[in-house]
C-alpha cells in the first residue's frame, strides 16, 4: 500500500472558503495562514456556516501575509494587518475564550453586508497560545481558530465509499479537509494513531464528529437538504455523531507538499 498526499487546503478565514495549495509550511498553529481570522458578533461569539452558509462564497486570498476578501459578485476587500488592528477584543469558540486583534470597522461593515448581521473580523496572533482540547491533545498542542484540532485529514477512498451510496455524489470540499490521501482502504485513517508524512510526524488524534456544515453547497452557498449526512448516518454512525475523517496534531514544524508519501507508524 502506498499512500500519497493529494490535496493541501487552507481555510484563512474560519467557514470560507479554502484555498488549495502544492504546497505549506506547518507552524506552531498548524498550515500557515490556516484560520488564524475569524467572524464574531457583537459578544466575541464565532460565526459560521452552520448559521449564516454564504459565509461560504466569500474567497479569501492571501499575498505577502495580508488578507483579501472577495465576495460572489468579484468585488474585493483588502483586510488590513494587526499593525492596524483597533485593540483586542475577547472571543469565543465553543468553550474557549482567546484575545484577537479586531481588524477594524470598515471591515467589519463589509462583512456585514456580506452576511447580513453586525459583526467583526480579528486575527490570532503568534503570542496568543489557543490549546487543544486537552482532553485528547497534549499540553502545548495549539491551533488557531479551527474547532479543536490544527489538521483535518480524510482519504479519497472514504469520500468515494460516501458517493457510492449517494444519489448524487458530493466533492470533498464539502468536509473541509486539510489533508486528503489516496492509496488506502475507505476509513483507513480510522485505525492509523501516527503517521509521517514527509519529515513530519503527526498523531491521529481522534475522529472528526459532522457538524451540518456538509449540507451547505459551496458552489451556491445553500442547504440542500440533509444529505449527505443522512447517508452517513446510516453506517458512520456512534455514540449518537456522526464521523467522518480524522484530527491530526503535528509534531513539528517543515513542509507539507502534495505528493509526498504517507507512512503508518502505528495503528490501533
Amino acid at each position: 500500500m502506498t499512500v500519497r498526499l493529494t490535496q493541501l487546503t487552507i481555510y484563512p478565514v474560519k467557514s470560507m472558503a479554502g484555498i488549495q495549495l502544492a504546497a505549506s509550511e506547518l507552524d506552531t498553529m498548524g498550515l500557515r495562514y490556516d484560520r488564524r481570522w475569524m467572524v464574531v458578533d457583537s459578544d466575541g461569539n464565532f460565526i459560521t456556516q452552520r448559521t449564516h452558509p454564504q459565509m461560504v462564497l466569500i474567497r479569501p486570498s492571501i499575498a505577502d501575509g495580508q488578507l483579501q476578501l472577495t465576495n460572489s459578485r468579484g468585488e474585493r476587500h483588502p483586510v488590513p494587518g494587526i499593525e492596524e488592528a483597533e485593540g483586542r477584543m475577547q472571543v469565543r469558540v465553543w468553550n474557549d475564550h482567546d484575545n484577537a486583534h479586531h481588524l477594524g470597522s470598515e471591515t467589519d461593515a463589509w462583512l456585514a453586508g456580506e452576511i447580513g448581521v453586525p459583526c467583526h473580523l480579528v486575527f490570532i496572533a503568534d503570542d496568543e497560545i489557543r490549546q487543544c482540547d486537552p482532553v485528547y491533545a497534549r499540553e502545548g498542542d495549539r491551533t488557531g481558530f479551527a474547532d479543536g484540532f490544527p489538521l483535518l485529514l480524510i482519504s479519497e477512498a472514504s469520500l468515494d465509499g460516501l458517493n457510492d451510496r449517494l444519489e448524487k455524489p458530493v466533492s470533498m470540499i464539502r468536509f473541509r479537509p486539510n489533508l486528503v490521501v489516496t492509496g488506502c482502504e475507505a476509513h483507513a485513517e480510522d485505525s492509523w494513531r501516527r503517521i509521517r508524512i514527509g519529515d513530519i510526524h503527526f498523531r491521529v488524534i481522534k475522529p472528526c464528529s459532522r457538524c451540518p456544515i456538509p449540507t451547505v453547497n459551496p458552489r451556491t452557498g445553500q442547504k440542500e437538504g440533509p444529505e449527505p449526512l443522512k447517508t452517513l448516518t446510516r453506517y458512520r454512525r456512534r455514540d449518537n455523531k456522526v464521523w467522518f475523517g480524522q484530527n491530526l496534531v503535528h509534531e513539528s514544524g517543515g513542509q507539507l507538499a502534495c505528493g509526498q508519501l504517507l507512512e503508518v507508524l502505528e495503528t490501533g
